[in-house]
């Protein structure tokens, strides 16, 4: 028993490859929108001078006496005023406010 495998068509080959780098395009699109987004928010919580901004995650949080829900991010990053690397939270209330919580070394 022979198989025989058929190549694919040069028009789906070059559907697929525009659909992987589009992908890729969006989701790095996507992750320089997001710094730019807490370089902001950072700004406004007093650290004006920073770099290696990274998002490392997002939570879902709910207060557990008023049920309202929120979000938590945990970030990093290295301030140049202080030269020290900050790790930590904000959260970001319901009525689009944020408050941190950092520990920096």
């Amino acid at each position: 028993m022979s198989y025989e495998t058929r190549k694919l068509p040069k028009k789906t080959i070059v559907i697929i490859s525009i659909i992987i780098a589009l992908g890729i395009f969006i989701f790095i699109w996507l992750e320089v929108l997001k710094n730019q987004k807490f370089n902001e928010v950072l700004a406004d919580l007093g650290h004006k001078d920073i770099k290696n901004l990274k998002v490392v995650n997002r939570i879902n949080v709910e207060d557990t006496i008023t049920k309202e829900k929120s979000y938590v991010y945990k970030l990093t990053f290295f301030d140049n005023t202080l030269n020290k690397t900050c790790i930590g939270f904000v959260s970001k209330q319901k009525d689009k406010t944020y408050t941190k919580d950092f520990d920096c070394k």
